[in-house]
């Protein structure tokens, strides 16, 4: 087995083994608003403050649910209203093994999760910003310098940049625009 086999199979095997509570069951009568705000870097503050302590965010980041566009810290008590500026996590390094279609992009997030883009974790762009889905609508922006990385790995079709991940294909826009990125 390859390093890079070896790298995919202990961060995946990571991601199955994180506990995630069980926020879908929870429906708590206590519903409000916490002063917890998620900027568009993927930094937390609480009342103004940023909040340093990364086990803290990671933590936070378990029980963050997404209903219609309002995001919720939730606790099998209480539902807290948080404000997000843009999207709650950073894919902040990607890691990549095989070729072509059966190529696998790995991606880390700013919060400690490692999703392989595919079916179940898509990348898709919005006015030409790269983004991929985590886990129950919950959805990382993809860091530019990672981006650049997803770019290199991408092959053009019919002038579109197009990078595949376990079979699926995800158009990353036309490759003109991505020259001025």
């Amino acid at each position: 087995m390859s390093d890079i086999d070896d790298l995919f199979k202990t961060l995946t095997n990571l991601q199955q083994q994180k506990r995630l509570p069980p926020i879908h069951l929870w429906q708590p009568e206590r519903v409000g608003e916490i002063d917890i705000r998620i900027d568009r870097e993927g930094n937390w503050y609480h009342e103004g403050s940023q909040i340093k302590r990364q086990p803290l965010v990671d933590l936070f980041a378990t029980i963050l649910r997404k209903e219609k566009d309002t995001y919720y810290l939730v606790t099998p008590v209480e539902q807290m209203a948080i404000v997000v500026e843009e999207v709650p996590f950073l894919a902040i390094d990607l890691d990549v093994r095989g070729e072509g279609a059966g190529k696998e992009l790995l991606f880390t997030t700013s919060v400690g999760d490692f999703v392989v883009a595919g079916s179940e974790h898509p990348i898709y762009m919005v006015n030409e910003r790269p983004f991929i889905e985590i886990r129950d609508g919950l959805v990382a922006r993809i860091q530019r310098s990672v981006f650049y990385r997803l770019v290199e790995e991408g092959v053009e079709e019919g002038g579109a940049l197009v990078v595949y991940s376990q079979g699926a294909r995800f158009d990353l826009g036309s490759v003109l625009s991505l020259i001025h990125i």
